[in-house]
C-alpha cells in the first residue's frame, strides 16, 4: 500500500492520512507498521508537518486503532474493534478518562457509584459528601436543530431536564435522595442561541426541580452560569453540577457479589410522573444517533452543528428529517431523539425505603451502556440473558448504520437505563413496586464468580462478550 496525500483535495491532510491508515490496518499492510514507528520519519516521507502526523495518529489512538508507545512512536493495536462511535471523536465508556484518574483517591467507599468524600461541608463524622458533574451532551444539538426549524425555544426545557437527570440519577445510585443542590452552566453561541433559549432552560430547570420535590426528592437550584463562548461552540452546551450531604448509613456501597439477581427498569413507555411516551434514548449516544439518522440536509443548512474534522461519510449520513415518522411508533424522529431523559429517582427512593439493607448495588447504564456494570464489584461475571426487547429507536439506528450489536450495547442503554442488584427472594416485590410508577421491571440476568470482571449479553441466539 502506497500512502499518498493529495494536497489539492478539499479533504484535510490529516483526515486523508487517517482514512488510508485505517484501510492499511484492516488489510494487514506492513507498510503501516513501518510508517507509524517514527513520527518524524513519517512527516519526512509524507511531506507533512509533524503536528499533522501527530493529530492523525492521536485520533487513531483515541479510536483504539493505534497505541502510543513513546512521544514519537506508535504501534497498531491488534485488539482494536472498529467503532463508528469513536470515529466521530467520542468515547462510549471514557476509557482514557478512567485510566487518567486510576491512581487518584477513590473516596470513602471505592465501589460506590459516585466518589464519596468525608463531610467537608458540615464536618460531621456520621455524614459524607458527594459532588457530581454531567450534562445533556450533544443532545442539545438536536434541540438546537428543532428550535431552528420550528422556532419554538420550549424544546430546551427537555434539555434542562436531561442535564439534571444525568447528575441526579448517578447520585441516587450512591444513596443520595435528599439535601441535593444543583447548579447549571450554559455555554452558548449567543448569535445562534439568544435570550429566549436561556429563558426556557432556566424555566425548564425550575419546573423539573419542582416536580421532583412534589415526588419527595429534596433537590434545589443553587444558581448557575451562562457564558458566551462562540469561539468554542456553534450552538449550545448545557452542563450541571450537583452536590449532596447524606448519612454514611444511607450510602449504597455497590457491594456486588455473586449469586445476585439483576433487575432492569425499562427506559421506554410512560412513567406515572412523565407527560409523554419515552423513546428510551436518555442522554448517551446522541452523537451516533444524530448522525446515523439525520440527513445531510442539516449539515448543509446548519454547518455549525457538524465537526468538519471527522470523516464526511460519518457526518449526517442518515435519510430522515426531524418531522419524519420513526418506524413502528407514533413518534417522529425528532420527538424520539428529544425524549427527556427519564429519572428513576422517585422509584429508587421508594425502593430504598422498602429494601434499605437489601439493595446490594445500583448501576445507571449511562456512559458505556450495558457494559457500565463492569466497573463495579470484583471477580464478577455479569450475565444478562433476559434483556428487554430492543426499542424501535435503537433498532432503527442499528439498521440504518449496520453498527454491530456489540457496539450498540456498549453505546446505548438498549431498553433499560437503571439496574438493581438484589437477592432473588426480593425480586417479585421490587417488580411490583415499580408497577406503581408505571415503569416496567423484569429480571434481566444474574451474577456469578469469575476470575476477572466480565459480561455476557444474550441477543437472541447470539452471545456478546465484554471483558473489564
Amino acid at each position: 500500500m502506497n500512502i499518498k496525500i493529495n494536497k489539492e483535495s478539499q479533504v484535510p491532510d490529516y483526515l486523508q492520512l487517517i482514512n488510508q491508515i485505517k484501510k492499511g490496518v484492516s488489510s494487514s499492510e506492513q507498510e503501516i507498521n513501518r510508517l507509524i514507528k517514527d513520527v518524524d520519519n513519517a512527516a519526512a516521507i509524507l511531506d507533512l508537518e509533524r503536528s499533522v502526523i501527530l493529530k492523525a495518529f492521536r485520533q487513531l489512538e483515541f479510536q483504539g486503532i493505534l497505541h502510543q508507545e513513546t512521544d514519537s512512536t506508535f504501534v497498531v493495536n491488534n485488539q482494536a474493534e472498529s467503532s463508528r462511535y469513536s470515529a466521530r471523536g467520542v468515547s462510549s465508556d471514557k476509557t482514557e478518562v478512567h485510566q487518567a484518574i486510576a491512581s487518584l483517591d477513590k473516596g470513602l467507599y471505592p465501589d460506590a457509584f459516585c466518589k464519596i468524600s468525608e463531610d467537608f461541608l458540615s464536618e460531621r463524622e456520621d455524614y459524607c459528601n458527594l459532588i457530581h458533574s454531567d450534562g445533556a451532551g450533544t443532545k442539545s444539538i438536536v434541540g438546537y436543530l428543532q428550535y431552528k426549524e420550528l422556532g419554538d425555544p420550549k424544546v430546551f426545557r427537555g434539555i434542562a431536564q436531561d442535564s439534571i437527570v444525568m447528575n441526579l440519577d448517578d447520585l441516587i445510585c450512591s444513596g443520595a435522595r435528599s439535601s441535593i443542590l444543583i447548579s447549571t452552566t450554559i455555554n452558548r453561541n449567543a448569535m445562534n442561541c439568544p435570550q429566549e433559549v436561556i429563558k426556557e432552560l432556566i424555566f425548564g430547570t425550575e419546573d423539573f426541580l419542582e416536580s421532583m420535590r412534589s415526588l419527595g426528592i429534596n433537590i434545589h437550584s443553587g444558581g448557575g452560569e451562562t457564558a458566551d463562548v462562540g469561539d468554542l461552540t456553534g450552538t449550545i452546551i448545557v452542563d450541571s453540577c450537583a452536590t449532596a450531604i447524606l448519612k454514611r448509613q444511607d450510602v449504597i456501597k455497590n457491594e456486588i457479589s455473586e449469586d445476585l439477581t439483576i433487575v432492569g427498569f425499562s427506559s421506554t413507555g410512560k412513567a406515572s410522573y412523565e407527560t409523554a411516551e419515552n423513546s428510551g434514548i436518555g442522554s448517551n449516544g446522541l452523537t451516533s444517533a444524530r448522525h446515523e439518522l439525520l440527513s445531510n440536509f442539516y449539515k448543509e443548512k446548519y454547518p455549525e452543528t457538524a465537526d468538519l474534522s471527522i470523516d464526511p461519510a460519518l457526518s449526517y449520513c442518515g435519510r430522515w428529517r426531524l418531522e419524519d415518522q420513526l418506524p413502528r411508533t407514533s413518534m417522529t424522529i425528532g420527538s424520539a431523539l428529544l425524549s427527556p431523559t427519564r429519572t428513576y429517582a422517585p422509584l429508587i427512593a421508594a425502593l430504598c425505603k422498602e429494601f434499605k439493607d437489601e439493595i446490594k448495588g445500583l448501576v445507571h447504564c449511562s456512559g458505556g451502556g450495558q457494559t457500565k456494570c463492569l466497573r463495579f464489584g470484583k471477580n464478577i461475571h455479569f450475565v444478562k440473558d433476559q434483556l428487554f426487547k430492543v426499542p424501535p429507536l435503537f433498532k432503527t439506528i442499528q439498521l440504518a448504520s449496520n453498527t454491530s450489536w456489540h457496539e450498540m450495547y456498549k453505546t446505548f442503554n438498549m431498553g433499560h437505563r437503571m439496574e438493581l442488584y438484589i437477592k432473588p427472594r426480593h425480586v417479585d416485590s421490587v417488580i411490583s413496586l415499580a408497577k406503581n410508577f408505571k415503569i416496567e421491571a423484569k429480571i434481566i440476568g444474574y451474577t456469578e464468580w469469575a476470575k476477572n470482571n466480565c459480561l455476557t449479553l444474550k441477543k437472541g441466539n447470539q452471545k456478546l462478550f465484554y471483558g473489564s
